[in-house]
């Protein structure tokens, strides 16, 4: 104002309209503004971040300045001819800020914080285990050995297990040419003394049946029977003779006609067998004549893979190679097997033969570093469920003759063993160990129907104990006792109500105690009923409660009860005694007792009472 009086002075106002300014001239509103937004740009290229509370207070301090200024004239510029005079009515509203406020916006700035620490925290978590694995990595490999010598370990171990399978392969069809040699060698024979025992039993009964028809007899008194069976008689009467002779010189004065085998051959079959047999030994001996030791031999085959285990063991069970090594082993395990005979006896044990020492040596070895779960040590149970069972269920249904004590005794102890060693793998569902057991059965039942014959005849034509009808009935109940003791020599091995089907049910009911009753009373009787009882598990009669016996015991205690009756009236006081001890030791408690009181034996009592 004082610049535009200087420099015109005619244009000077009045007096009146001249003011006196007792304080500076307020800034205009749009002044203050851009000052105050240059200064806030100032101080945030100063600062990133402004307390919030100084933010508060500008805005405070900002409505305060708009109110002071509110409805003033503001005289912007005088210009010559008139002045201009400009008007601002500023109505700006801000919400209204309390504590809650700023509160809430501080708990969500926290919580967008802690989720960003969070995020930060999980990254730096992984980073943290990437780190650690990769130094474990470069750990492992530097502990390891090299490399190259492991890609050159696992190809030499692929190229012989390649070469292994194909030598296997060629050589697997001669082998079973030469088990089916053997297999048929060995039935031919078993045929050919079964169809003789049956033939021969044929035979004999017909002419016994002749016999006594006067009819038929000729005028001289002799039989007319033709040269086929005489012929058979007198090779029967030959070889009963040597076998009489046999067990004279052995002093063996006990022996009862009837449980021989009758398994001798003529000198001429006998060399025709063993020829044969040596020449199906030779073939096998020939098979890995060609072949290096470390494909043929169980032992070299074991101690590759051995190797391949103790060095490299995570690989070694990756590949299951304790599942891999029955099925590479059985060629070789046949081989050893094509001279085995379990019906033998004295022939090698399963156990005592190389291709099982060698497994087990196996085995053994990888026992400290061996896993939980180790397919390793079930390759011996493997071996005998895959190898050994098939071929001993072979013997047992086409070889087997159950009227062999010896051929029974020897095949029950090789089940007995093999049964042990399957006995570790109770859990395994085996079909093949039921299988062979069903087998057994139904040889034994098939023996029962076809070799067991009782002749039946009056009681005046067998009262002559040396009469041919007496003796081949004598030789007949024997032989079907004998085959009642082979069948409970399995007790323990098969179930104990099979047995008692087996034994009780279909032979001591339906053939001995017939031919029992048919029997004459008196010591013989007596003494055949001992060894019946002799015969029977002691195992079924342990309970020390029982009174009465087992079910199927009821006609044998019947029929013992008829002959005590019958003997105690004549002087057969110690037969008496024998019965009574036999019902004794098959539980017929409350029978011996009854027996004891109806024929006034109380001087016998005492023989019940020590149970």
């Amino acid at each position: 104002m004082k610049r535009n009086s200087d420099e015109d002075p005619e244009s000077e106002p009045d007096d009146h309209e001249k003011r006196i300014l007792f304080t500076p001239k307020p800034q205009t509103l749009r002044q203050r503004m851009a000052e105050e937004i240059k200064s806030r740009n100032e101080e945030t290229s100063e600062k990133s971040q402004e307390d919030e509370n100084q933010d508060i207070w500008e805005q405070q301090q900002m409505r305060k300045a708009v109110k002071i200024t509110e409805g003033r004239v503001i005289d912007l510029s005088y210009s010559s001819d008139s002045p201009i005079v400009k008007k601002f009515a500023i109505s700006i509203s801000f919400p209204p800020v309390n504590l809650e406020i700023i509160k809430k916006q501080l708990n969500t700035r926290l919580t967008l914080l802690r989720d960003t620490h969070r995020s930060h925290q999980r990254e730096y978590e992984k980073y943290v285990e990437d780190i650690k694995s990769s130094k474990n990595t470069i750990q492992n490999l530097e502990s390891s050995s090299n490399q190259a010598l492991n890609y050159k370990f696992y190809k030499s171990m692929k190229m012989y297990v390649e070469n292994l399978i194909d030598c296997l392969n060629e050589k697997i069809i001669h082998i079973q040419e030469i088990e089916s040699s053997m297999h048929a060698l060995l039935l031919k024979q078993a045929m050919t003394l079964m169809k003789r025992r049956q033939d021969e039993l044929k035979h004999e009964s017909t002419f016994l049946q002749q016999s006594s028809r006067k009819a038929e007899t000729a005028k001289n008194g002799s039989l007319t029977i033709d040269e086929n069976t005489q012929r058979i008689l007198e090779e029967v009467k030959c070889r009963r003779s040597k076998r009489r002779q046999a067990r004279t010189l052995s002093g063996n004065c006990n022996h009862q006609e009837g449980t021989s085998s009758d398994d001798e051959l003529p000198s001429t079959e006998t060399t025709d067998f063993q020829k044969k047999q040596g020449d199906i030994l030779h073939d096998c001996g020939k098979v890995f004549e060609d072949v290096n030791d470390d494909f043929c031999n169980i032992q070299n085959i074991l101690l590759k893979f051995q190797e391949w285990r103790e060095k490299l063991p995570d690989s070694y069970y990756e590949a299951f190679i304790g599942l891999c090594i029955p099925k590479l082993l059985n060629p070789l395990i046949r081989v050893q097997l094509i001279d085995w005979n379990p019906l033998k006896l004295g022939s090698t044990s399963v156990k005592q033969m190389s291709w099982f020492t060698s497994i087990e040596e196996f085995i053994d070895s990888g026992v400290e570093d061996a896993k939980k779960d180790n397919p390793d040590k079930k390759i011996l149970s493997t071996v005998i469920n895959k190898t050994i069972i098939p071929r001993l269920s072979d013997f047992i249904e086409f070889i087997w003759d159950p009227l062999s004590t010896s051929q029974t005794t020897s095949l029950i102890t090789h089940f007995r063993v093999i049964l042990e060693e399957h006995s570790a793998w109770k859990n395994e569902v085996n079909e093949s160990k039921q299988d062979l057991l069903k087998s057994i059965v139904s040889r034994m039942k098939k023996a029962i129907e076809d070799d067991v014959f009782i002749p039946l005849y009056p009681k005046s034509t067998v009262e002559d104990k040396t009469s041919a009808h007496s003796q081949f009935q004598e030789r007949q109940f024997w032989s079907a006792l004998k085959l009642f003791r082979n069948i409970l020599l399995w007790n323990g091995l098969l179930p104990d109500d099979t047995l008692r089907e087996l034994g009780l049910g279909k032979l001591l009911n339906r053939y001995l105690i017939i031919a029992l009753l048919n029997a004459i009373p008196g010591p013989d009787v007596v003494k055949k009923c001992s060894q019946i009882a002799a015969c029977l598990p002691e195992k079924w009669f342990e309970n020390p409660a029982m009174r009465t016996s087992i079910l199927q015991m009821e006609s044998f205690i019947q029929f013992l009860l008829q002959s005590a009756h019958n003997l105690s009236r004549g002087e057969f006081r110690n037969e008496v005694k024998e019965i009574i001890l036999i019902l004794v030791k098959i539980k017929a408690l409350n029978q011996a007792e009854s027996l004891i009181e109806e024929d006034h034996l109380d001087d016998l009592k005492s023989l019940t009472e020590k149970v």
